[in-house]
């Protein structure tokens, strides 16, 4: 999950700034993203983002897009709905 983090937002422009077994800061023209992963019982992970940025930001509605990616890839018959 980490290796799709890097691979997904050095492609944004964002550069690793910080890099742990779990744990991933970029920083970019975008703003700075704080990314980590923990094992929560059986195969689920919890993912957790968190950036500099106010309101809905272009790195935030990448975060999102990211997340969107790596469901997609955990869960290829899995459709996202819009919950109006």
């Amino acid at each position: 999950m980490l290796a799709a983090a890097d691979a997904y937002f050095t492609g944004l422009g964002l550069e690793p700034a910080l890099s742990l077994p779990r744990t991933r800061t970029f920083t970019g023209p975008l703003g700075t993203l704080e990314l980590s992963v923990r094992m929560e019982g059986g195969h689920y992970a919890l993912v957790e983002a968190s950036t500099d940025q106010m309101g809905e930001s272009r790195l935030d509605r990448n975060v999102k897009r990211f997340f969107v990616r790596i469901h997609k890839q955990a869960e290829p018959s899995h459709t996202l709905d819009a919950a109006y």
